[in-house]
């Protein structure tokens, strides 16, 4: 079962701009001792799009051996075509993945009948398979709707999650909880966290955020659960304004973020992200500052030193 915190890992590089495979193993451990109830490798902050085959292939190695069992994995199959995706799921399944979340892409028309088969066909070719729909907004996805998503569900047992992350997604979220057919086993958050309380408040089953603020995401997962609520929200409350600024240089902020935490020793990105300057850098460090109480109080014994400017 797929519930709780669920990061996206992001693809770290040297400083020449190769995949570093040992920094990718000190960020499944940060992940991993903040707690996580999953990883997900690779996605879009993993810079996926920027990623050759044999990169992807060689990262998800890394973290499938130092997650060893712990946690759920969901390995990041999106591709332009049936094929490309069938391949990378088949590789994940290579690996003992058996989870893959999979986005309609572009090239599929936004239609029932045509997303239908794109998934049905990668069902076919790959049994065994437990697929999370993933339903990205516009332009980058297709931007579906509620009752496509539920006609395709319904035709594919292999889909068993839904990661809705339209905007805004609350309504989108009941209507997929509200007429979701017995074998989907739950709908998943996107957006970063930034909608965390309205989407734990009409019952999605986790959050795929960001991995940076793991540590806090755990809190107000386990707070929000405890009926804690208020907790939660103080927590949310504390955190939005880096998410906020987030969502405008995505992972170059992660980077950033998981260099002043002690994980990482660059930002280095390959994806088309907004240059950070001075002036940004000081203002997330203002509010990682702001924040330093939280991950002192929540970030595993390695990176408690880390987790403090210094």
């Amino acid at each position: 079962m797929l519930q709780g915190i669920l990061p996206v890992l992001p693809t770290p590089f040297t400083a020449e701009g190769g995949i570093d495979a040992a920094a990718m193993a000190r960020v499944t451990d940060f992940a991993l001792g903040a707690g996580v109830d999953g990883v997900v490798f690779p996605g879009f902050a993993s810079e996926v799009d920027d990623l050759t085959a044999a990169e992807r292939a060689a990262l998800l190695k890394v973290v499938v051996e130092r997650v060893a069992g712990r946690v759920p994995i969901v390995a990041g199959a999106s591709a332009a075509s049936v094929a490309e995706a069938v391949g990378h799921a088949r590789e994940a399944m290579g690996f003992g993945v058996a989870t893959v979340m999979i986005q309609a892409p572009k090239s599929v028309d936004a239609g029932f009948e045509a997303v239908a088969a794109f998934y049905r066909d990668i069902a076919d070719a790959v049994p065994g398979l437990e697929i999370v729909l993933q339903n990205a907004p516009a332009p980058r996805g297709s931007d579906l709707k509620p009752e496509t998503i539920l006609d395709i569900v319904r035709g594919n047992r292999a889909i068993t999650y839904v990661k809705e992350e339209t905007l805004p997604s609350g309504l989108a979220i009941s209507a997929l909880i509200a007429g979701k057919p017995e074998h989907l086993k739950g709908v998943i958050g996107g957006g970063g966290a930034r909608y965390f309380i309205d989407e734990y408040n009409r019952g999605v089953c986790g959050a795929m955020p960001a991995v940076e603020l793991s540590d806090i995401h755990v809190a107000m997962d386990r707070a929000f659960r405890a009926g804690q609520i208020a907790r939660a929200r103080e927590l949310y409350m504390r955190t939005l304004p880096l998410l906020v600024i987030q969502a405008n240089f995505r992972m170059a902020f992660t980077k950033h973020v998981l260099s002043r935490r002690g994980v990482l020793d660059n930002r280095v990105v390959r994806a088309k992200v907004p240059p950070m300057d001075a002036h940004d850098l000081a203002e997330i460090d203002a509010w990682l500052d702001a924040a330093g109480d939280l991950m002192q109080a929540a970030a595993p014994p390695s990176m408690r030193v880390a987790g403090a400017r210094g």
